[in-house]
């Protein structure tokens, strides 16, 4: 993903031929651990959680023509963010509109609008009926091939068939509709294999489609599918092998949860402890880490909906950082585990409980291991010590309005994009302070933005922008 500096130059002479492929071997050596780093593959970045060290010297300020290094038109707007390698861009998207509805027939839906779109502009319909993985160069913007490789297209009340985000290895890229089609593609565009979800387990019981994104842990790619609304069937979470999209593994995860409450819109989150990672799951009334090899339940905290209401479906992703795993539900209770449990560690390694104002219902929390950033859905931060939960300021307002992306934190800087495309810049650290507040298009955007190195790439409800000093 990075693009390769250039040596300095600070004299006007040049080794020697042998001398010159040394320092060249030597040079791009030293370029592969940050280079690796540097990619973002999949959901929320390199490590999961909305954080990167690699991003550097970021622009703060940026509008139309501004800070603008490239923009492309995408097909048809999507809740799915960009994923980075090397020099390539790659998007879960629908096809164009095919034709939009007769005004009649919008004008007689009450909650179109409010369901497609700020605006309604060109969002009034869930895009065309294929379901896309589309590949853009870097370095332009311009579309270097896109493959079909799903087809049925809705809306979902803020979604449509196409928010699953793709994950890469640098090799080969997976991409997952809300239908529960899964394609593998290598770089060049050749499909490797396919997975229907339904087909091999069963219809999709969750209310508003399937939003959960793959996460890429070895040679396996794990799903979660927490579901309830729509089927007496459990919920379960499974893994497929990389290469070939084989099953490995598949276990339910039990849940006393009712009606809309198993429902579950989150992505996995990586646990790393002891050296062994553990897959961490959230919803469902529950939030559970597993074994990646087996799928094995290892622990389980309780306490997400201690009323146990009826409609605590859970849409932001749990988050692991620093010893630490926090947990969002339906705003309230905010609860922080600490890491290292084992089997029922409600009590036993119970950290913290937030249940002022201030929690998220959509975007996921952020933290640099010691600060907890979150971000409600009108865009208002609060931040707390990550360990005790004790509040550190906020909520503050951005004025960016009406927000479902995930903050990221880089460069010192917390980045969180609205739903009409207004991006907050907020400053990292125990004071609050909002750097700027940007523009773009004003279009329908869910899409949580991607950083590589000194870019941003920013999906809006109709472009991609490459943001840039």
């Amino acid at each position: 993903m990075n693009s390769h500096p250039m040596l300095p130059r600070s004299r006007r002479c040049f080794p020697s031929k042998p001398r010159r492929l040394v320092l060249a071997v030597a040079f791009v050596s030293s370029l592969t651990p940050t280079a690796l780093a540097a990619n973002w593959p999949g959901w929320r970045g390199p490590n999961g959680d909305g954080t990167t060290k690699t991003a550097r010297n970021l622009p703060e300020t940026w509008g139309s023509t501004q800070n603008i290094k490239w923009k492309q038109e995408m097909p048809a707007w999507s809740g799915s963010s960009p994923v980075v390698w090397g020099d390539r861009i790659f998007l879960n998207t629908p096809t164009k509109e095919e034709a939009q509805p007769p005004p009649a027939v919008v004008a007689s839906s009450a909650n179109t609008r409010k369901r497609a779109g700020p605006r309604g502009l060109s969002m009034q319909g869930p895009g065309g009926q294929d379901i896309l993985l589309l590949c853009l160069s870097r370095s332009t913007g311009k579309e270097l091939w896109r493959k079909p490789y799903d087809r049925g297209n809705e809306i979902k009340m803020k979604q449509n068939m196409s928010s699953p985000t793709p994950v890469t290895d640098g090799k080969l890229v997976w991409v997952t509709s809300g239908n529960g089609i899964v394609a593998c593609f290598d770089f060049n565009g050749n499909e490797k294999w396919k997975f229907d979800i339904p087909k091999n387990y069963g219809k999709i019981g969750v209310q508003f489609g399937y939003g959960s994104s793959p996460v890429l842990v070895g040679d396996k790619l794990i799903f979660q599918m927490l579901q309830g609304m729509y089927t007496d069937d459990p919920s379960y979470l499974f893994a497929l092998r990389t290469t070939d999209g084989k099953p490995l593994w598949r276990v339910e995860r039990p849940t006393d949860a009712v009606h809309e409450s198993p429902d579950s819109y989150s992505t996995p989150a990586i646990l790393e402890i002891g050296g062994k990672k553990q897959i961490v799951i959230g919803g469902g009334d529950y939030i559970t880490g597993h074994d990646p090899e087996t799928g094995q339940e290892l622990w389980r905290g309780g306490g997400m909906n201690p009323e146990k209401s009826r409609n605590y479906r859970v849409i932001a992703s749990p988050v692991a950082s620093n010893g630490m795993i926090f947990v969002p539900t339906r705003v309230t209770p905010f609860i922080a585990f600490r890491a290292g449990g084992k089997g029922d560690i409600t009590t036993s390694h119970f950290a913290w409980k937030w249940t002022d104002k201030g929690a998220p219902d959509v975007p996921t929390p952020v933290s640099d291991g010691k600060l907890l950033y979150m971000a409600d859905d009108q865009g208002a931060f609060t931040c707390v010590d990550a360990k005790t939960g004790k509040l550190i300021y906020g909520p503050e307002q951005t004025g960016i309005g009406r927000t479902s992306a995930s903050p990221v934190l880089a460069d010192g800087k917390i980045y969180l994009t609205s739903e009409n495309t207004e991006t907050a810049v907020v400053e990292a650290g125990p004071k609050f302070r909002l750097i700027a507040k940007n523009t773009l298009d004003g279009s329908y955007t869910l899409s949580t933005p991607a950083f590589a190195d000194s870019e941003i790439f920013l999906r809006t409800g109709t472009h991609l922008y490459c943001i840039s000093k």
